[in-house]
């Protein structure tokens, strides 16, 4: 069965950087949008940004010009490149597939997630 797999995530200082991961061991993600979302505490889950399968690539405005999402199709893996973070950064972030190559598809399988947290 499929699983995405986040690492990455980890305790940072605001203004500081983490790279987040999403792989999936067995399966492939090439030729699926994959999804980036994630979830603070006592809020609800909301997307953060989305690659194409041809890398096309979407943000939330909050995020905009601060992460930078990636794809190594060799390595089977999407990257989540996250800069000059900030305090409401804090949340687990979860990657996701989509069922197709657009980012408008559907998600139809979803990792576990992986903490990121933001302090000083």
């Amino acid at each position: 069965q499929l699983q995405l797999v986040e690492s990455g995530g980890g305790l940072a200082q605001p203004g500081g950087s983490l790279r987040l991961s999403c792989a999936a061991p067995g399966f492939t993600l090439f030729g699926y949008a994959i999804g980036w979302f994630r979830q603070a505490p006592g809020k609800e889950r909301e997307g953060v940004s989305c690659i194409s399968s041809s890398g096309g690539a979407l943000y939330a405005d909050s995020v905009k010009g601060r992460f930078t999402v990636s794809r190594d199709n060799a390595k089977n893996t999407v990257y989540l490149q996250m800069n000059d973070l900030k305090l409401e950064d804090t949340a687990v972030y979860y990657c996701a597939r989509k069922r197709g190559i657009w980012c408008s598809d559907n998600t139809d399988h979803w990792g576990k997630g992986t903490l990121v947290t933001v302090s000083s």
